[in-house]
């Protein structure tokens, strides 16, 4: 499995499935308004959290790909992915509405990405429905999302083996976030892992302490 991340809460997951046939699957692509370079990548599969500028251009993506843009169980090209809802503030989506956070499975490895979550904490319901991950996708940036401690606490809740952090300060975001140092100071992360592309298989996600691993866009 190949993951890339292009920026704010976008993401490529590229996974073998049926005699090495590729499924690619674009998550919350975004437009040109928050000033990063906009990705016009393939996809088979489209997820799309929920309806804001800076996650739903789905038009920049090619392919025609199956869309998803809600809750529900779906199963397309031997993938399955689960969307659950959640809310993108702490008022119960009075004030940014709601999201959907989504988990997939493939190649025996079960990623998690949760979107523009504004809760303090998940649920117990939300836990279930979860259930074991091995990479979580997670908001750090504040403002319009869960900060750095929030997220923190959201972290030790679902105990990802890897972490990737999302939506937070980069090079040319209009947007003003929090940057990426205020969450690794938090979670005591001295030296951390940095990499352009997270290629992953089974046997390579170990046990003990969750890594935390910072993409680069």
């Amino acid at each position: 499995m190949k993951i890339n991340w292009y920026g704010q809460s976008m993401f490529e997951v590229i996974a073998k499935q049926r005699q090495n046939h590729e499924v690619k699957i674009v998550i919350d692509p975004f437009d040109k308004s928050i000033g990063l370079r906009v990705p016009q990548p393939e996809a088979d599969i489209l997820l799309v959290s929920h309806f804001h500028h800076d996650h739903s251009n789905i038009k920049a993506v090619k392919g025609n790909p199956f869309v998803i843009d809600g809750p529900g169980e779906y199963e397309i090209k031997d993938i399955y992915i689960k969307g659950i809802p959640a809310f993108h503030d702490k008022s119960q989506g009075k004030e940014r509405g709601k999201v959907t956070m989504f988990t997939i499975e493939a190649e025996e490895i079960k990623l998690c990405h949760l979107s523009d979550i504004g809760q303090d904490e998940l649920t117990e319901k939300q836990l279930e429905e979860i259930g074991e991950v091995n990479i979580l996708m997670i908001p750090i940036g504040g403002v319009y999302t869960i900060n750095a401690k929030e997220a923190s606490h959201i972290i030790n809740q679902i105990e990802p083996q890897i972490v990737i952090p999302m939506h937070y300060q980069i090079p040319k975001l209009k947007l003003k976030l929090e940057g990426i140092d205020k969450f690794l100071k938090i979670m005591g992360v001295k030296e951390a892992e940095r990499v352009n592309k997270l290629s992953i298989k089974r046997k390579d996600l170990g046990e003990g302490k969750t890594r935390i691993v910072i993409l680069t866009p």
